[in-house]
């Protein structure tokens, strides 16, 4: 299977890279400034996006910033995917992993991956300490399946 990954805000197809079972120990997706993240659409070929990552106490987390304050999935194609089929393939480095992507479960979950992405960003730092900035957004969990 050839690979069309994503490049900046242009999705890609298929991710290439080695199949990797899920780790102990997520810390490392704190060090890549940008991921690569698959889902699958009902016509069968997969839609994949760049996105960004943080870990926190053992939860990996994605946002997905909207143009409209819609709630989950909004007008996203990739989001959209995800809603129908949470089965996702997240790419760092050349390792992929089998995840499953749902939005955060509630509130606490919701906090706990803005503040991870805050620790790791600037951009969501200055989102986390001014609300009048924030664009309206969603907070993805994955899951290792």
């Amino acid at each position: 299977m050839s690979a069309c990954e994503p490049q900046d805000r242009r999705p890609g197809l298929w991710l290439s890279g080695q199949a990797a079972g899920a780790p102990a120990d997520w810390t490392f997706v704190n060090e890549p400034r940008e991921v690569f993240l698959e889902t699958h659409p009902w016509y069968g070929i997969p839609h994949s996006v760049t996105v960004v990552v943080a870990e926190a106490n053992g939860k990996v987390f994605v946002p997905s910033i909207y143009d409209e304050d819609l709630p989950f999935p909004g007008t996203k194609r990739w989001n959209t995917n995800i809603a129908a089929d949470p089965n996702v393939r997240l790419k760092v480095g050349d390792a992929i992993y089998e995840m499953t992507a749902r939005p955060a479960a509630n509130d606490e979950e919701w906090q706990e991956g803005f503040a991870a992405l805050a620790a790791k960003y600037d951009f969501w730092q200055e989102l986390l300490d001014d609300e009048s900035k924030r664009p309206p957004f969603a907070i993805i969990r994955l899951e290792a399946r």
